[in-house]
């Protein structure tokens, strides 16, 4: 297990910072019922964490041969916009006092997400969150998405610190094995489906909400030495 002090952090973005994951499933499932498709919670959250190709995949397969994947997302997306344009996306407990704590030690801070590039910088501009990050890395540039190791590799090399040098905070099973497998430090802050038992086991912490974070940053986190190159 990768152990601390770390010199950067990154954050998985839907059900991590914010509350985007229960509005999106819950209009998957009621544009799944609209259309006839026999998809359930359980089914449905095999795909939290995972990028649209590997969502694609598994969600078709759930809603068989007579529903069509971008049928349900077509709806889905509608039914998304009008509860967007009505209250948008909630930030998480605890996320935005953590990212104002990691700035002020000079802790740079990255965003590692399943989500398109393009779709991460408007959530987190309308969120008011995307000042706080140095980098971004998103589902599309990659071409193996959680729980392979890339997207969180792709975002230790946009911040230049090494990945044994950055702690991630996920929500996610895919999430969680991601950022093991890319040899960082991992916090996992369960949100609509925890972990397993083994992988919440092989992290750093497992808590209730981010708030519980800012109590652990003196032990966790080293500030960046001005003027040297940590990505060794």
């Amino acid at each position: 297990m990768t152990t601390p002090p770390f010199r950067a952090a990154i954050f998985d973005m839907d059900g991590l910072l914010l509350d985007s994951e229960r509005p999106i499933r819950d209009a998957w499932l009621q544009a799944a019922r609209e259309l006839g498709a026999a998809l359930d919670e359980r089914e449905y959250l095999e795909v939290v964490g995972r990028n649209a190709a590997d969502s694609r995949a598994l969600l078709q397969e759930r809603l068989g041969p007579a529903c069509s994947y971008d049928a349900v997302g077509e709806r889905a997306t509608a039914l998304l916009a009008d509860t967007l344009a009505r209250r948008g996306y909630a930030v998480k407990a605890g996320a935005l006092r953590l990212l104002q704590a990691l700035r002020e030690r000079g802790v740079p801070c990255a965003v590692a997400s399943s989500t398109a590039r393009a779709e991460v910088e408007q959530r987190l501009h309308d969120a008011l969150l995307a000042p706080f990050f140095a980098g971004l890395s998103g589902g599309d540039e990659v071409t193996r998405g959680k729980p392979h190791p890339d997207l969180f590799l792709l975002a230790a090399h946009r911040l230049h610190h090494a990945p044994h040098h950055c702690l991630v905070f996920e929500d996610s099973e895919p999430g969680t094995r991601a950022a093991l497998a890319a040899g960082m430090g991992v916090v996992v802050v369960p949100d609509l489906k925890r972990p397993a038992d083994d992988t919440c086991a092989a992290s750093l912490a497992v808590l209730e909400s981010l708030h519980e974070a800012q109590a652990r940053l003196d032990t966790w986190f080293v500030g960046r030495p001005p003027g040297v190159n940590v990505y060794e």
